[in-house]
């Protein structure tokens, strides 16, 4: 199993539209950062994991592989609002596929009504959503996958296990009943915005906090906006099981 982080910015990207400051003027790759998103790689099965306002490029970036289907964590326009270029995923009369909770459903049918209506415009996505109960693990052909109820401030949202690998983002809180879904896993990914504290997600004490918690064997940092600092100079304080993810990184687990 491969997961690879097609972005791993937060809202506003790295650099950020107008910042002048040393990390947006940063010539090192791994201090570039695109909107948060990842593709899991299970065999032959390829899995989206949200998509952004970025996703046009990622998939560019990355030869254009095959996608067997999407799973969004919330409706937040970082993570949905490349929904519209899944056109290309979409041919011979095929819907896509989108795991999502009920209320991420809800805003998808607002926000491009045109891809749910009766008689739909010649080329536009067609898309088959399937509702995710938060409590209970759902199937993508023979893959189990577990949601994982957290805290977007005072929003709920989902990350995602899969075997041995945990994602999360966005997160602010994470409750007891998650915690233990997550204990024994060996990969966990997380979010750390930057190192100030910060309403609606973890700043890098707390996404440290809920890695000691978990004792997962590696952990990567995602979500990052330019206010954490250099990629490589960060890292290097870190614990050695805790690595900062960069765009195009892939990890095996």
């Amino acid at each position: 199993m491969e997961l690879k982080f097609l972005g791993t910015g937060t809202s506003t990207g790295v650099p950020q539209i107008g910042c002048q400051c040393e990390v947006c003027k940063s010539t090192n790759s791994k201090d570039m950062r695109l909107r948060a998103s990842a593709l899991l790689s299970i065999n032959t099965t390829n899995i989206l994991i949200d998509c952004g306002p970025d996703f046009r490029a990622q998939m560019l970036n990355n030869n254009s592989p095959h996608l067997d289907a999407l799973l969004i964590t919330h409706s937040h326009y970082d993570h949905t609002g490349g929904i519209d270029d899944l056109r290309p995923y979409c041919k011979n009369g095929k819907d896509f596929p989108i795991y999502c909770k009920d209320d991420v459903a809800y805003d998808l049918k607002n926000r491009v009504p045109y891809c749910f209506v009766k008689h739909p415009y010649p080329g536009v996505p067609s898309l088959d959503i399937h509702i995710i109960n938060p409590d209970k693990p759902f199937y993508i052909g023979d893959i189990e996958i577990t949601p994982l109820p957290v805290m977007h401030y005072k929003l709920p949202i989902l990350g995602f296990k899969i075997n041995n690998l945990a994602y999360i983002t966005d997160a602010r809180a994470i409750s007891d009943k998650t915690i233990n879904l997550l204990k024994g896993i060996d990969t966990l990914v997380i979010n750390a915005l930057r190192h100030e504290e910060h309403l609606s997600h973890f700043n890098l004490e707390q996404a440290l906090e809920v890695i000691g918690i978990v004792n997962p064997r590696i952990s990567y940092l995602t979500h990052l906006c330019h206010q954490m600092g250099f990629h490589d100079e960060e890292e290097r304080k870190l614990p050695q099981n805790v690595k900062i993810a960069y765009d195009g990184l892939a990890i095996s687990i």
